[in-house]
């Protein structure tokens, strides 16, 4: 089946390298190429595609604007391709978190395409999300009703937090963190993504949530109040240590068909940690973190799935329900009161 792609795309230039290079893809067909908002927001309308493809930085509504739009009104896989700075890369983080499916940096001179071939794998990938009909996002003052109760609840804290996300996962970790307080027992993170935006994301998550969070480093002590997030490059994270627990990084092959792996992250927690840990499966293509749930799951942990209504892809969580490694399954919005009170 051919995927039908749009490309949102203020340069003329970078417009005409994407359609040509995309259209070098037996299974991808660009159908429409708009210049700004305005003309993407008809064409989109128009034409129905299965995956947009949007520049952040355009003359009049920008990206970021454009791309909340889509979410709100009419939910499409969105990939982001931006330019390679900090800025860009910074503004990716936050379409991330927006909603938008992935990320693909321009090369250095933000007129290439360092690798075509990624960008459409990433649009295939793209093209098998569904959106689901979302179930509405937590409201502001709800979320901070929720982080109060948690700060409240003490008798049932864990000792750790293990979280694994995917697809539309930088959304929900927003959403999640958003409810922990600031003094959260220390809490590690598999997201699947692109290395060069994992220190953005880390950065975009700091700014609007109350923990400390940090891309994790070899050997970093884990502290209270401190979130790490995998640095998305081609190592494991896991945890190490006894009495006191560190961030360890390693090399290796992909567990689940990833590295950074959730399963590897989810296994360690387990074997160190056991029954005063809790893991956290959110939204995601495959079933990565399924096994590693199980795992936890039988040693006494207390571990949670993202319901089907709430996820961008159900893929992670279904297949971690299918197992029984999920005692709960409960909606984005409540996942950290069910994090911190067995009885929640």
């Amino acid at each position: 089946m051919t995927i039908r792609v749009v490309i949102v795309e203020d340069s003329p230039t970078m417009r005409a390298i994407l359609m040509n290079r995309l259209g070098k893809e037996p299974d991808i067909e660009v159908v429409a190429a708009a210049a700004n908002a305005a003309e993407g927001r008809e064409v989109i309308r128009e034409l129905d595609p299965d995956v947009v493809t949007l520049d952040i930085e355009m003359p009049g509504m920008n990206g970021l604007d454009f791309l909340a739009k889509i979410m709100q009104l009419r939910p499409t896989p969105v990939i982001i391709v931006s330019g390679s700075t900090q800025k860009g890369n910074d503004m990716s983080a936050r379409a991330l978190a927006l909603g938008a499916v992935d990320c693909y940096a321009k090369s250095g001179g933000g007129m290439g395409l360092d690798d075509a071939g990624m960008l459409a794998q990433m649009i295939r990938e793209a093209a098998k999300v569904r959106f689901s009909p979302r179930a509405p996002a937590a409201a502001p003052s709800t979320i901070t009703r929720i982080a109060a109760e948690v700060r409240g609840t003490l008798a049932d804290r864990p000792a750790l937090i293990a979280i694994g996300s995917s697809t539309g996962g930088v959304e929900a970790l927003q959403t999640v963190l958003s409810g922990f307080p600031a003094d959260c027992p220390p809490t590690l993170i598999v997201q699947h993504i692109n290395a060069r935006f994992a220190p953005a994301v880390a950065r975009t998550l700091d700014q609007s949530c109350p923990p400390r969070i940090m891309i994790a480093e070899p050997d970093m002590p884990l502290r209270d109040g401190h979130v790490y997030l995998a640095p998305g490059d081609d190592r494991h994270l896991s945890i190490g240590g006894s009495s006191t627990f560190h961030c360890k990084l390693r090399s290796g092959e992909p567990v689940s068909g990833h590295m950074p792996s959730v399963d590897v992250l989810f296994a360690s927690v387990a074997e160190i940690i056991g029954p005063r840990a809790v893991g956290i499966l959110l939204t995601g293509m495959g079933a990565d973190g399924a096994q590693g749930l199980l795992s936890m799951a039988q040693k006494g942990a207390r571990t949670i799935a993202q319901d089907e209504a709430t996820c961008t892809v159900f893929g992670m969580p279904r297949a971690a329900i299918n197992l029984g490694a999920a005692r709960i399954v409960a909606p984005l919005g409540s996942i950290a009161r069910h994090a911190f009170s067995k009885a929640a």
